[in-house]
């Protein structure tokens, strides 16, 4: 009976370690920064592709592919922070990313006759 208590309280020490916001293997988060950063790049060339096609498009659809895919690359690096610096690293990405919107529609809004 205590054995199995021990085990209890030891994989629920282990979980709350696991679960927290802890930092990611930099081998994890170089791989998801690439991984981020290529899908970054695709969504960009083919925004620009379509801006291509239809003339009738602006920057708005490149400016928000932009902003995606820079979003997504600096939510991967935070990962390699802990706890309060990963929460505020991610905070301020979605800052940024939600600014970059809000750019992008300005410019958009003021190009319309």
């Amino acid at each position: 009976m205590r054995a199995h208590i021990h085990v209890i309280i030891g994989l629920t020490a282990l979980l709350a370690a696991v679960g927290c916001n802890g930092a990611k293997s930099p081998d994890k988060v170089a791989d998801n920064v690439a991984a981020a950063n290529q899908s970054a790049s695709r969504e960009v060339a083919d925004a620009q592709r379509e801006q291509q096609k239809d003339m009738s498009s602006d920057s708005y659809d490149v400016a928000i592919a932009r902003a995606d895919g820079d979003h997504k690359v600096t939510i991967q690096k935070c990962d390699s922070l802990e706890g309060h610096d990963q929460k505020a690293c991610k905070d301020q990405a979605d800052a940024d990313y939600e600014a970059a919107k809000a750019n992008a529609k300005a410019s958009k809004v003021a190009r319309q006759p």
